[in-house]
């Protein structure tokens, strides 16, 4: 059992909703234990700078539901340097601080990793992320939000599309990850996805415009914002005015409203769950691991497993988006 004494907190990264619901179930399980927390704003950024200050559990008051973040997040390239990390290291000694928890994604494990490979101080990871695209966790921190308000977006795109006839290319987030599109693919109903771990599918619209059925009053396409070798959500609208100018077609990025809102009962959920079970496994020892949610039961993925690029897309998605859009 380590003796932990000062646990330094931070969210980095962009920002997804449940992080306030991570940062408040962090600080007053740290309290619980008789362990003093301290917030540090920014990130690795405000870490390297010093912004840190002492939290307490009226700190975290009435933040369960609020979106964002109250420590607020930073992406910092000084960090990704040795230099940099020995001035986070410098800081971290200097408030006495002697362990860290981590809320963010791929890029905040990078470089935790690098962190925890060069100091002797713990860090624990917690997967604050819209993008579910993190090995070691069946949902990542605000996804389930995410997911359901491109849902409810593209519901309001749907009820103007059938006002009108027409065809709408939804972009959704997701550079890297189809998860996002994947999932609010066939919650909404689309005709068609485009996500970065397929190619070549723009043909594959085209052919699902020029068979599928001609008596629909709208139809829903949804685009990851990746830009593969076919191109983005407007080069797909671009093509499809021009192979099929009698469909009255609409472009429309929902861009930053899917990070935005307040949590879902699942992510503040997940978000209590995990962050008590960081500061427990710091307790108990346990350094590099992100902690996660596999089948219902709380499990720890080490850093270098736990980012992007690991998870694989299920084929009876892309199958079943097929078949009920008949």
């Amino acid at each position: 059992m380590a003796q932990i004494r000062n646990i330094g907190l931070f969210t980095s990264g962009g920002d997804s909703p449940g992080m306030n619901a991570t940062i408040r179930a962090v600080v007053r399980t740290a309290v619980f234990h008789n362990i003093s927390i301290t917030g540090i704003r920014r990130g690795f950024e405000g870490l390297i700078n010093g912004d840190l200050y002492p939290m307490d559990r009226k700190s975290v008051s009435n933040i369960i539901q609020r979106g964002g973040t109250i420590l607020k997040t930073a992406r910092s390239e000084q960090f990704k340097t040795a230099e940099g990390r020995k001035l986070a290291y410098e800081q971290l000694k200097k408030f006495n601080v002697d362990a860290l928890v981590a809320i963010g994604g791929d890029g905040t494990f990078r470089g935790a990793k690098a962190f925890v490979d060069e100091y002797d101080i713990p860090v624990i990871g917690l997967p604050g992320t819209i993008d579910n695209d993190l090995l070691g966790t069946d949902f990542t921190i605000g996804y389930d939000t995410a997911i359901n308000t491109v849902m409810n977006a593209v519901d309001k795109i749907r009820d103007t599309a059938e006002s009108h006839d027409r065809l709408f290319i939804v972009e959704v987030m997701g550079r890297d990850s189809g998860m996002i599109a994947l999932r609010t693919g066939i919650a909404s109903g689309a005709e068609a996805i485009i996500i970065p771990e397929h190619k070549h599918t723009f043909t594959q619209v085209f052919d699902r415009l020029e068979n599928g059925r001609k008596d629909k009053t709208s139809r829903i396409v949804i685009v990851s914002e990746c830009e593969n070798e076919e191109g983005g959500a407007f080069e797909l609208g671009r093509q499809v005015k021009e192979k099929f100018p009698h469909y009255d077609t609409r472009v429309s990025i929902l861009g930053h409203i899917q990070r935005g809102g307040k949590p879902t009962c699942m992510d503040r959920v997940l978000a209590s769950r995990t962050g008590a079970a960081a500061v427990e496994a710091l307790i108990a020892g346990r350094n590099g691991d992100m902690v996660g949610l596999i089948n219902n039961e709380i499990a720890f993925t080490p850093f270098e497993h736990a980012t992007k690029h690991h998870t694989e897309i299920d084929p009876n998605f892309l199958k079943i988006v097929e078949m009920l859009s008949l």
